[in-house]
């Protein structure tokens, strides 16, 4: 379509610079002469306005409709593209406003999320102290109960300690007072005590 909108362009160019060329020539030549000359009559001036009348009508004839085509399809294709571009414009003003409604909510979802996040940071921050605060507990009470313990065997070994030590000396002492037969005499009962607990 556009190759033969270009050629019926063409060709209307061409038709529109003969009759313009033509038309010069005519009219020229006729002022050239000095209006109606001895040898120009009104005879000639009819018989150049019937031959340029009917080359006019020619060209009327078989350009006008060729002519009329090319100026609507020109009007044709002007009137599209100008309701292509207010279309295009009114598509273009629908996205910017579009874009910044979508503008607009993202920046309350990024306060929401701001805050939402300050909330939870703060509620993490209470869960954190807070678990501290057990966990130190937690530690403290471990710390009573390893001491207690640990003072509970320290106790239980210098109780061991002591008795070892008093039986020890007591040992001694026993050793340096008994003499050979109080310590026969020991064996004997100490043997006897063994005998009647088996």
């Amino acid at each position: 379509m556009r190759q033969t909108l270009e050629s019926k362009t063409k060709i209307v160019k061409k038709l529109f610079f003969i009759i313009f060329c033509l038309f010069l020539f005519s009219s020229s030549e006729a002022f050239a002469a000095g209006g109606l000359a001895p040898g120009n009559t009104l005879k000639d001036w009819i018989w150049r306005i019937v031959n340029f009348a009917i080359l006019v009508f020619i060209l009327v004839k078989f350009a006008g409709k060729p002519l009329k085509d090319f100026l609507r399809q020109r009007k044709e294709l002007i009137e599209k593209s100008l309701r292509e571009a207010q279309e295009a414009k009114e598509l273009a003003a629908k996205a910017l406003s579009e874009i910044e409604e979508r503008l607009k909510l993202k920046d309350k979802e990024i306060e929401d999320i701001i805050l939402s996040a300050k909330t939870s940071g703060e509620r993490e921050k209470e869960r954190l102290i807070e678990e501290g605060n057990k966990l130190s507990q937690k530690i403290i009470e471990q710390a009573r109960t390893n001491i207690d313990y640990e003072i509970k065997k320290a106790k239980e070994v210098i109780k061991k300690e002591a008795v070892d030590a008093a039986i020890k000396l007591a040992e001694e002492k026993i050793k340096t007072r008994l003499t050979k037969e109080d310590q026969e005499k020991l064996l004997k009962e100490s043997i006897k005590l063994l005998e009647r607990k088996n």
